[in-house]
């Protein structure tokens, strides 16, 4: 199993709810998603990231299928069109 999991900053923290409906909607889409989970940040501190996204694939593989899936990236367009930073972690366990 891959573990995919992507902290997310916005310019505008208001953006974390409409990328949380985006990203939640991916399932329905994406059949090599596993699982999915995604929180907006609570504490504002000034570490934080605005969201957290973890999602489960089997394999590299569906992994990487889910990278280049285009419903996947319409919303990868969109969040780079909001200036959003990303942190990512992938591994296996």
């Amino acid at each position: 199993m891959v573990r995919h999991i992507v902290f997310m900053k916005f310019p505008d923290p208001s953006l974390a709810q409409i990328a949380k409906e985006k990203l939640l909607s991916m399932p329905t889409h994406i059949e090599e998603l596993q699982d999915i989970e995604v929180g907006i940040d609570f504490s504002r501190s000034e570490r934080s990231y605005d969201l957290a996204l973890v999602t489960t694939f089997k394999n590299k593989e569906d992994l990487e299928k889910y990278r280049v899936h285009p419903y996947h990236q319409e919303i990868v367009k969109w969040l780079k069109a909001n200036d959003t930073k990303t942190k990512v972690v992938d591994y296996e366990f």
